[in-house]
């Protein structure tokens, strides 16, 4: 296993660069997050030695079994939605939290953060494409948190995640990605805030992203292999 893992890296790792090539960026100004939900410890360890440092869960209750079994020098990032009843494990558990989706959630993980004596790194979900499955903030109702994250002192909103809809052509995602990093753009300059993040891009269409300006790209089946297909209503990394 893993010396696959470890040759599959290499391979996303070659797809970020040339995509960062053809958009004339820096390889090193986009970040690799390997989505690790439904593989155990040893997965994570592989990846770990063969380089790989940001991990990606999806469940607080599996990062929590997962996380203390794995390396201690891992940055880890919760990419899937939050329960506000799961916030203060959560801040606990995770460096970053890319699924920020109301004014409470962000209130509650400050609370929690100050308790734990952590500054949590924070990125806002917005439902870009509108779909009702999705998670995320709808994009005018952003910049009323994005204000009040200003005030928040044990949390740093860092820019904005997004999720388009599955589609097999990658080329579908342009125009949602296209349309975060614009409104990135808007509200960083409305707000006066550094939101220089953008989280974006998975397996299929991480070249997309990167060309729309991803700064994180969430890749799982990429590193890991093929996983069970998801539950009706889950959003796959």
């Amino acid at each position: 296993m893993s010396a696959n893992i470890a040759e599959n890296l290499d391979s996303v790792r070659t797809r970020i660069a040339a995509a960062c090539a053809r958009a004339g960026r820096s390889p090193e100004s986009v970040r690799l997050v390997a989505v690790s939900k439904t593989y155990g410890p040893d997965a994570v360890r592989a990846a770990a030695a063969a380089g790989q440092r940001l991990f990606g869960e999806n469940r607080v209750q599996e990062a929590a079994a997962k996380i203390p079994e794995c390396p201690g020098h891992l940055e880890w990032h919760l990419v899937g939605h939050l329960q506000g009843n799961k916030a203060a494990q959560a801040a606990r558990l995770f460096d970053w939290i890319h699924s920020v989706d109301s004014l409470q959630l962000l209130e509650t993980l400050d609370r929690h953060a100050a308790e734990a004596g952590r500054r949590l790194q924070i990125l806002l979900q917005i439902n870009v494409s509108g779909e009702r499955a999705k998670s995320g903030l709808a994009p005018e109702a952003a910049p009323a948190v994005l204000a009040r994250a200003n005030e928040l002192p044990h949390l740093q909103v860092r820019g904005l995640m997004t999720i388009p809809p599955l589609a097999e052509d990658p080329e579908t995602s342009r125009p949602v990605f296209r349309a975060l990093r614009d409104l990135r753009d808007r509200w960083a300059a409305e707000l006066e805030m550094d939101l220089e993040d953008l989280s974006m891009g998975m397996t299929h269409d991480l070249e997309v992203a990167i060309e729309e300006g991803a700064t994180f790209v969430r890749v799982g089946t990429g590193l890991f292999g093929e996983r069970p297909r998801p539950e009706k209503g889950m959003e796959p990394e």
